[in-house]
């Protein structure tokens, strides 16, 4: 009898089989949409995602994660539309060596649009972020949610805006808006910290303009509804504005070089050859002798900061208060100060709301608060009582009251009313207040107060003006200095303004290692 005939086995693969189908897959991958894909988006102007990432890492630096991801959707033809990494990419990369985590939503597949394993890439993303305690940044652009996937779509989202909630001053937070950004999408840039927006190629809205006209019969344009313009200028909601993709991309890298890891290590350090005992002799010119005259606070930020190098947060939007990160002796410092070359520099609704969210940003991620003072109150009028600002002004009280980051105060010229209270008095703990001999700190104004206080005195006087001028003059010598406030022990220090710089960069020294907290508690309920 013959013997049975052993069952064929398939040869195994090649050691060089394997390679070079990870070679091939790589390649898929690398593709992304296709040579056409890739065409029509740099056609617009705009980057590839892999492109944005290699212009905001430091070369050669990033890592890749779940390259080979895709959806798993089977309706509507979509079963067999598969593209590797599914129209997001995701790692990890260095930036001035630092780590950092990014997605990057790549418009060329599927129009960048959503789906549920694409979310699942990004919140695993943020989850390394949190865990390793580093930055994550969001490099948006994309149609929004993937209509095939419905409800799966929706709540990829809900578990990415989940996650931003959580991360939120916990590790920072960054977004570039370098396309289309809508409907429920916005809401994740919008918990982040900071949003850096594209001049004519980005857009963020919640309905579009279609939408809008077929619902209220309004015409608008998407620039006009939701560009950059719009949202720096108008709204409030981003933070920069810049000309090109490489723009943006190098806004984000200015900025993480002023912030930390997380919010238990401090902003990173770097070496200045500015002296620190540098006397400005121009500041002692900078403020007016005629109290109703303006002056660019600008000017003095950039003459005390390390080499001038100031980075401004939302120069168009609000612009009677000015925010941004300065050094000062190599040490990264919160700049909040009244502006008195706009609207005299007075507190109004948009400012407080710029100006509070500035302040909790600091404190969450422990870096110092500089003030700067010249403020002659709350903006007056219907609109500004009626559009709420007691609550918003509240929230700038609030945010400084909670800080408990070193926080210095300069008063340069008016300090008048509530005003003085809510822009880090001694009173809501600032630790060190100093002001300038030009410095005014009272109830209000001279002409106001004895308006009010000698009415009756003025009204009598056979030389109303002269009677007037006469009170004015004593009002200003008794009350509208510092030196009442310094009797007091509520300004620490009258300087001359050439001294500035050298006596923050002390203060700041000194308060290096300050403990303050805040009582036990779940968290606050800060007057949103």
């Amino acid at each position: 009898m013959s013997k049975p005939s052993e069952p064929q086995t398939a040869a195994l693969p090649t050691r060089g089989d394997l390679f070079a189908r990870l070679e091939q897959m790589n390649a898929e991958a690398l593709a992304g949409g296709g040579a056409d894909a890739v065409q029509k988006q740099h056609q617009r102007g705009k980057l590839t995602a892999r492109e944005r990432i290699d212009a905001l890492l430091d070369p050669g630096t990033f890592r890749e994660l779940d390259r080979f991801v895709v959806h798993s959707c089977r309706d509507f033809g979509m079963d067999d539309k598969k593209v590797l990494g599914d129209g997001v990419i995701t790692g990890y990369g260095r930036v001035d060596g630092r780590l950092i985590y990014v997605f990057a939503q790549d418009f060329t597949v599927f129009g960048g649009s959503l789906s549920g394993a694409y979310a699942r890439k990004i919140c695993k993303i943020m989850d390394l972020a949190v865990k390793n305690g580093a930055p994550v940044i969001g490099l948006n652009d994309s149609g929004g949610a993937r209509i095939q996937e419905g409800v799966e779509s929706l709540g990829g989202y809900a578990d990415i805006f989940l996650r931003n909630t959580l991360a939120s001053g916990v590790v920072p937070q960054l977004s570039a808006i370098l396309g289309p950004c809508a409907g429920g999408a916005v809401y994740s840039p919008a918990i982040t910290d900071f949003i850096v927006m594209v001049q004519k190629t980005s857009f963020m809205f919640i309905t579009g303009p279609d939408v809008i006209k077929a619902v209220t019969h309004e015409d608008v344009s998407k620039e006009t509804l939701g560009g950059a313009s719009t949202h720096t200028e108008t709204s409030g909601v981003a933070h920069f504005a810049a000309p090109d993709e490489a723009a943006a991309l190098a806004v984000l890298r200015e900025l993480l070089s002023y912030i930390p890891q997380n919010n238990l290590s401090e902003a990173p350090r770097r070496p200045t050859d500015d002296p620190r005992d540098r006397v400005i002799p121009a500041l002692d010119e900078l403020v007016p002798t005629n109290p109703n005259k303006p002056y660019d606070i600008k000017g003095l930020i950039e003459a005390v900061a390390d080499e001038g190098r100031f980075l401004e947060v939302q120069p168009e939007f609000a612009a009677n208060l000015v925010i941004g990160f300065c050094r000062l002796g190599g040490r990264s410092v919160g700049v909040v100060a009244n502006q008195p070359a706009h609207l005299a520099g007075v507190l109004d609704i948009d400012a407080s709301v710029k100006g509070a969210r500035f302040v909790r940003f600091c404190d969450a991620f422990n870096i110092p608060l500089w003030v700067v003072e010249d403020v002659p109150g709350f903006l007056p009028g219907v609109a500004q009582e009626l559009g709420g600002i007691i609550r918003h002004g509240a929230k700038l009280l609030y945010a400084f009251c909670e800080a408990t980051v070193p926080k210095v105060t300069l008063v340069t010229r008016k300090a008048y009313g509530g005003a003085y209270c809510v822009m880090n008095s001694k009173h809501i703990r600032a630790d060190l207040n100093f002001a300038w001999p030009t410095a005014e700190i009272a109830v209000m104004g001279s002409d106001g107060a004895v308006n009010i206080i000698f009415r009756r005195e003025i009204d009598e006087a056979d030389d109303p003006v002269a009677k007037k001028a006469e009170l004015v003059a004593d009002y200003r010598e008794t009350f509208a200095n510092p030196y009442r406030a310094a009797q007091l022990g509520y300004v620490d220090e009258v300087l001359f303004p050439r001294d500035t710089r050298a006596r923050l960069i002390d203060a700041f020294d000194s308060l290096e290692n300050k403990r303050d907290s805040n009582p036990p508690r779940k968290h606050g309920n800060i007057p949103l």
